[in-house]
């Protein structure tokens, strides 16, 4: 893109919250090792729960997130996220979701982030963001097929939670 059309661009981007999406993740992340390619780990999503004025139900267990962690810098990791799950709306819709985001972890936060005995790990000494996109049959939450949206996640003692935007 040239500089002149970077100046001129009259694209704001605006924002509407959609929900709250709660990941259980019972049982960890599955740690499979470094190959050449990163640090490649798993978690198995075992439930959850959706939140919003617009659509509520549960996350199906099944899904998943396959992570790559390395590092960005001396001092922070950096992960992304390569996730599928399923929601099913509390009127029984089903709605296929996929996710690709990224995390920063600093050093100093990554010991009390891993650690189960922490319940809470303030969200604003990390960063962790996801892009999801939706696909559904469903003639009522057909509008999802649309929707490109981003969520701001912070890590929980089930596993993690999600405040997702529909970007307009």
């Amino acid at each position: 893109m040239s500089e002149k059309n970077m100046t001129t661009a009259s694209g704001e981007l605006l924002s509407r919250y959609l929900c709250t999406v709660e990941f259980d993740v019972d049982g960890g992340i599955i740690a499979i090792g470094a190959s050449p390619f990163g640090d490649q780990r798993a978690g198995y999503v075992t439930g959850g729960r959706i939140t919003g004025p617009r659509i509520n139900g549960s996350v199906l267990p099944g899904g998943g997130n396959w992570s790559r962690a390395g590092r960005l810098g001396s001092d922070s990791s950096v992960g992304t996220f390569d996730a599928r799950v399923v929601w099913q709306t509390e009127d029984g819709e089903m709605i296929y979701v996929t996710y690709s985001g990224r995390n920063v972890i600093p050093d100093d936060v990554r010991r009390e982030f891993v650690d189960p005995a922490q319940p809470y790990v303030d969200p604003d000494r990390y960063y962790l963001r996801i892009a999801p996109v939706f696909e559904t049959a469903s003639e009522k939450y057909n509008w999802l097929n649309g929707v490109l949206a981003v969520g701001v996640g912070e890590r929980t003692s089930f596993g993690v939670r999600h405040i997702i935007h529909e970007i307009r």
